[in-house]
């Protein structure tokens, strides 16, 4: 486990969710768990409409084969460059520099196993850099059980990101076919290389 991992809090969408994004946070982190062989392709379009990356989101469905790959490793390229600008303008304790630097390396990593079609590692590791990345922009909040609540106060587009940021969070033994984590994960790549 990173040694400074931290676990976005779990909420049930019924109890950090407004009422106008419930429906649509149920399709893809139904309550009763998400299931092998169940396509998010849709309900990720409809979330990432919400998130307003609507159009960035679904290109990578208009688009199949060697096309499809060459986006992403595009996607993934700008995901880097933006996220490396996120840490390091972030301002943090000088006792949390060493996590922004951590932060920093695991970049690389997640991206190595996304390229290599690792998306149920790639997820995980996508939840320890979301973990670490609420950290750095919110502090100790970001570990409180009311982080959701909080982060929809600041903007509703926010809290729906860090509503997600805590759905991936806890998806380590959540096992799906490689298309649904694709299509999970390119929710948050295209948020993040966006924001």
């Amino acid at each position: 486990m990173y040694p400074y991992a931290i676990a976005l809090p779990k909420v049930a969408p019924s109890k950090a969710l407004p009422e106008e994004y419930r429906s649509c946070a149920e399709r893809l982190f139904p309550s009763t768990g998400l299931s092998s062989g169940q396509s998010l392709k849709e309900a990720g379009m409809a979330f990432a409409d919400l998130l307003g990356i609507g159009n960035d989101y679904t290109r990578f469905y208009a688009v199949v084969g060697s096309e499809k790959q060459a986006l992403i490793r595009r996607l993934l390229t700008h995901f880097q460059n933006n996220m490396s600008l996120l840490i390091q303008k972030t301002w943090v304790e000088k006792v949390d520099e060493e996590r922004k630097e951590k932060l920093q390396d695991r970049i690389p990593g997640l991206i190595e196993l996304i390229e290599a079609g690792s998306y149920q590692k790639a997820v995980a590791e996508f939840g320890i850099i979301l973990e670490e990345l609420a950290y750095l922009f919110f502090g100790v909040q970001s570990q409180k059980d009311d982080f959701t609540t909080y982060t929809f106060r600041i903007d509703d587009q926010i809290g729906l990101f860090w509503w997600y940021g805590s759905q991936i969070a806890h998806m380590q033994n959540t096992v799906l076919d490689d298309e649904s984590l694709q299509a999970i994960l390119l929710i948050g790549l295209c948020y993040l290389t966006n924001f």
